[in-house]
């Protein structure tokens, strides 16, 4: 079975040289294989991915060992799962899914070790005002209180 540490090794030095990095890689019992890779600049091309799947299958030889392979830019769909996602979309909206259950969306105003800082937006009464207004409220999620944070796409 191929292991995803010898496709990151392989394909480590393309990466770095291209300004990409490595957001998952995912190899089944039946060697299907999935690697999904991410810019903090620009996008991602197909030739981007396809240089990856050649480098990929000049590493790991087909007629030793069968495998499928599919290379691809994380999707707007996927969680962020590595901190340069989080950069990434830093200062975007996001939606996090909570592990006690239950979902927020906000802005993404910071990420690191202590967990998720999402913004949002309440409607309060000021004292002596007649109208409710809206405030930022930034709310500090620890990570093991978070399931999952997705890119939020709107369409308009």
């Amino acid at each position: 079975m191929i292991r995803k540490e010898d496709i990151a090794a392989a394909i480590d030095s393309y990466l770095h040289s291209n300004e990409l990095f490595l957001v998952n890689i995912t190899v089944s019992p039946q060697n299907d294989i999935e690697v999904y890779v991410d810019t903090l600049k620009g996008e991602i091309t197909i030739d981007n991915c396809s240089a990856i799947n050649d480098i990929i299958e000049a590493a790991f030889n087909r007629e030793k060992e069968d495998y499928s392979l599919m290379v691809s830019s994380a999707g707007l769909d996927m969680p962020l799962m590595v901190p340069q996602q989080y950069e990434k979309f830093m200062g975007c909206q996001v939606q996090i899914t909570l592990t006690k259950g239950g979902w927020l969306k906000g802005t993404l105003t910071g990420y690191g070790e202590n967990g998720i800082e999402l913004t949002t937006v309440k409607m309060e009464k000021e004292e002596g005002a007649k109208k409710k207004v809206a405030k930022s409220v930034a709310t500090l999620y620890r990570l093991s209180e978070v399931k999952s944070c997705k890119p939020v796409v709107e369409f308009k």
